[in-house]
């Protein structure tokens, strides 16, 4: 297995911070001292890992994953890209799981009661292991936006969770990536809460119309960089 990279300390003109007021919940959840760097322990160097043998052919498709009787609902999309590291390297063998609201702005979740009905043929979750090119490619629904209270009229952009796995579950960074000319991307907290307008663009997604397949599912490429100048900004 392949390690994600070397670590760096974070860019924080480019990563978001731990306190970022408007985005209401970091003011209880960010830390009040100082962090302290802990040495990796045991568990950390050994613990559950994750082969080849634990992913499914149909994972990685949102729209085939699920018991079901019929099609989800909504814009079929099809999301692809590459893992990179520090130096522009693929990352091949990483494990890429995803999840996401269906296309009405709900997830398929007892703690979400957005008045929006739910889709019993998406459940909104899925997963890769990149390729020896680091790429990955998931087929799913464009997600819908939602509100979320965190202020008045708030509204969530249409996202999809990304989270990255490195040698073991202990290792993972976990990111949101975002669609093309969303009016409701100048108006979210956790997308400005990132500094740097570059690093805030490298979570858009980018329309690609090779990917795009005829009568079928629009296109869209999305590149994670795990470290370096150039990383995807995290949570």
């Amino acid at each position: 297995m392949t390690k994600l990279a070397t670590y760096h300390p974070l860019d924080w003109a480019v990563q978001p911070p731990y306190l970022y007021p408007p985005y209401a919940s970091t003011v209880k959840r960010s830390p009040s001292r100082p962090l302290m760097p802990l040495a990796q322990s045991l568990s950390e160097l050994t613990g559950p890992v994750y082969g080849r043998d634990e992913i499914h052919p149909l994972d990685n498709d949102l729209t085939q994953n699920s018991v079901k009787t019929g099609e989800p609902l909504g814009e079929r999309i099809i999301v692809t890209g590459r893992l990179l590291d520090d130096w522009g390297k693929p990352v091949p063998h990483a494990l890429i799981e995803v999840w996401q609201a269906n296309a009405t702005g709900r997830y398929m979740h007892k703690e979400d009661q957005h008045d929006a009905p739910l889709d019993p043929n998406f459940s909104g979750f899925g997963r890769i292991l990149t390729n020896k090119d680091g790429v990955y490619r998931f087929t799913t629904i464009r997600p819908g936006a939602y509100p979320w209270r965190n202020h008045l009229n708030a509204w969530r952009p249409s996202h999809i969770h990304f989270s990255v796995c490195g040698v073991n579950f202990m290792q993972r960074l976990v990111t949101q990536m975002y669609f093309p000319g969303d009016p409701l991307l100048p108006l979210d907290p956790i997308y400005n809460g990132i500094p740097d307008e570059a690093a805030r663009q490298s979570l858009v997604s980018i329309y690609d119309h090779d990917v795009t397949q005829p009568e079928w599912a629009l296109g869209f490429r999305f590149d994670i960089i795990v470290c370096g100048p150039r990383q995807t900004p995290f949570e």
